[in-house]
């Protein structure tokens, strides 16, 4: 007899992997993107400023968008279809590049808060592509088709970068206008790309099935995977938001700190080819607690020396901490919801999680101008001990349920 459900699954995860190669695209174009405002977000905002404190502003106004971004996205996801929120976002992100470059032109510091607070809401958007990429899959395939997508910010490591060395001296004396208008471009690119993702718009069923959200976040296994996404992703923005600038502030050049930037999101994304298969092997949990573990060794690192090799093993020893961090608690949330649930679900994820950045990234600012880089870099260590001590929690509270659940049902073999 034919297994229905396998062949299902099958037909679902071939559908599933024509959708990665789209969403990891998608991610190296979008990723691209943000990589250009890290790298010259706090040089731009500098120039711009009225006081050098506010320097970090406009990257804080990215992550203030991120933040604002999650739960339209999630909301536009369920009513309209992903894809509809994909297009939405691309659009901010032309926005973005225009935007930009006309405020650099006109030397307006708050029209460049902004366009990256625009971009924040593209990067919002461009969060859910990991999500998007497991819907369907099976569940031996989802935190592989997450990863995958993941990987495509390789690319946007190595392309974003790249497109401010080459551009930044197009339009002088504006420094860095003529990189916006090719973001924009790039925007354009990445908008095209996504029009052909298969994200059909939820059936009415879906739109009010599930528990409510309350119910769903009060469990263990929720708490710990959101709470390690809430440390794993601002204690690495808050860093990197500080390095270009902390660089400056040490003499090194702004080739120097493009060669970090880029060499971090390479080390952010990199590992995604295989992290999937870690998290497989090994389980979530484990692969968070590494993540976390390894953005404590970046700071270690960032604390020995202000040379540019140590900032450059800074960056990429915490972009590989991040990827562990936040995939593996990616892939925790993905445990926690039924189908029906999910929009809402992992747009409350992500709303916590940008919403923690947002804060943290508006204090980076005053933290390096007032207290220098080292004090940037000790504040990793609280958050991170907090998020191993709460993993370890929910891991010892699944193992005592199921501990619970053989002595209930001792004959059921469980």
């Amino acid at each position: 007899m034919i297994d229905v459900t396998a062949t299902d699954e099958i037909a679902n995860d071939a559908r599933v992997r024509s959708n990665v190669v789209r969403l990891a695209a998608a991610q190296a174009l979008t990723g691209a993107n943000s990589a250009v405002i890290f790298a010259i977000g706090s040089i731009v905002g500098a120039t711009l400023a009225p006081n050098i404190s506010l320097a970090t502003v406009p990257l804080s106004m990215y992550v203030l968008g991120l933040a604002a971004g999650t739960l339209p996205t999630g909301a536009i996801s369920r009513a309209y279809g992903r894809r509809v929120a994909f297009i939405i976002g691309t659009g901010c992100g032309v926005a973005t590049g225009l935007l930009g470059s006309f405020a650099i032109l006109h030397a307006s510091f708050w029209l460049f808060c902004g366009a990256t607070f625009l971009g924040g809401l593209y990067g919002s958007v461009s969060q859910s592509y990991r999500f998007a990429a497991a819907d369907g899959a099976s569940v031996a395939y989802r935190p592989k088709a997450v990863s995958w997508v993941m990987a495509g910010g390789v690319f946007a490591g190595v392309l974003g970068p790249q497109l401010v060395q080459w551009t930044m001296d197009i339009w002088p004396p504006y420094l860095f206008a003529f990189s916006f208008v090719v973001q924009a471009a790039v925007a354009l690119l990445a908008m095209a790309v996504l029009s052909g993702v298969d994200a059909p718009k939820p059936a009415a069923s879906d739109l009010h099935g599930g528990r409510p959200l309350f119910e769903i976040a009060r469990q263990p296994r929720f708490i710990a995977a959101a709470l390690c996404g809430v440390i794993a992703y601002p204690m690495m923005n808050l860093v990197m938001t500080s390095a270009p600038l902390a660089m400056k502030m040490c003499g090194l050049s702004v080739s120097d700190s493009n060669f970090g930037i880029q060499w971090h999101i390479v080390a952010m994304y990199g590992p995604s080819f295989f992290t999937g298969s870690l998290i497989a092997r090994f389980g979530a949990p484990r692969i968070v607690a590494m993540g976390l573990s390894l953005e404590a060794v970046g700071a270690t690192i960032g604390l020995s020396g202000i040379t540019a090799m140590h900032f450059w093993a800074t960056l990429m020893v915490l972009g590989m901490g991040w990827n562990f961090g936040f995939v593996g608690a990616s892939a925790l949330v993905l445990e926690t919801h039924l189908p029906q649930e999910r929009n809402k679900v992992q747009a409350f994820n992500d709303f916590l999680v940008f919403g923690m950045m947002a804060v943290g990234s508006f204090s980076s600012g005053q933290l390096l101008a007032n207290y220098g880089w080292n004090a940037v870099n000790w504040v990793v260590f609280p958050p991170v001990l907090l998020g191993l001590a709460v993993l370890s929690f929910a891991s010892f509270a699944k193992r005592r349920a199921f501990l619970q659940a053989v002595d209930e049902f001792p004959d059921h073999g469980i």
